[in-house]
């Protein structure tokens, strides 16, 4: 196993469960020193969380905060202050309204507001809050938010959503060009997750027929897991990408080839 974050300082926002976990325990196994385990409602799974990042021997912190409020976004940083840096912050997490692009009638201006509060202001307070932690590395710290194929091609479960993405990729690059050379910033841009939260969106019956969907219509045949897709965010953060930043990384097991307008991408 590798351990190119050995001694690491880690952030992840949104780890209760699903990518967010997966992410936090993926760093703890390639030789984190503590991650910071952000979650928005649910003690109990963020401590299922801590749990399997203490069993590769990293130091988990549970901090409860809705990454749409500056102050939360502040104290979750602050969880890292007596290790003295952050070596990367995952922008996990994020939240969506399930709703048929078609009816434009299902989506309000507060569904509006709420997602963008989540998705795309909540990464940057996340930022600016760790800004001098992760500038206080030896070499450069990473951030790596988590958005969507919604956000490239404009799927997704709700339009408010794949334009919430769409922004968070936007500001990706604006970041990378702010905060270098101290900080790289990139972006993950999955498909379909099988994880619980797209579960409750659609439930049980309609996950599994996503998931069914998924892997027949996509080029490599798979419905990726959350452990398919953390590897890459955590690619991301680690050495071998110093020389990556302002990237949009397309996670999705080749989903974006079906869509006309990035076949030549």
């Amino acid at each position: 196993m590798s351990k190119d974050f050995d001694g690491a300082i880690i952030v992840v926002t949104g780890a209760s469960t699903g990518l967010g976990r997966a992410i936090a325990v993926e760093t703890a196994s390639r030789g984190a020193k503590a991650v910071v385990v952000d979650y928005a409602s649910s003690a109990k799974e963020a401590e299922e969380t801590c749990d399997l990042v203490r069993a590769h021997g990293a130091e988990a912190l549970p901090v409860q905060g809705d990454v749409g409020d500056d102050a939360a976004c502040r104290a979750i940083a602050a969880k890292a202050q007596g290790f003295g840096r952050i070596d990367a912050l995952f922008n996990n997490a994020g939240t969506t309204k399930f709703a048929a692009h078609g009816d434009m009638d299902l989506v309000t201006d507060e569904d509006f507001l709420r997602i963008y509060r989540i998705n795309v202001v909540g990464g940057f307070q996340m930022v600016r809050a760790a800004r001098s932690l992760l500038e206080a590395t030896e070499q450069a710290s990473a951030v790596v938010n988590t958005s969507s194929i919604a956000g490239v091609a404009g799927i997704g479960s709700s339009i408010p959503y794949a334009a919430s993405k769409g922004a968070l990729n936007t500001m990706t690059l604006s970041l990378a060009r702010a905060l270098a050379p101290r900080i790289r910033v990139n972006a993950i841009c999955p498909g379909f997750i099988d994880t619980p939260w797209f579960g409750k969106g659609v439930g049980a019956a309609g996950q599994a027929a996503v998931r069914d969907r998924a892997a027949a219509s996509t080029p490599l045949k798979v419905a990726s897991t959350a452990e398919d897709i953390a590897v890459a965010a955590v690619f991301l953060a680690s050495p071998a990408a110093r020389h990556i930043t302002g990237e949009t990384l397309l996670v999705d097991a080749g989903s974006h080839l079906n869509f006309a307008p990035l076949v030549a991408r």
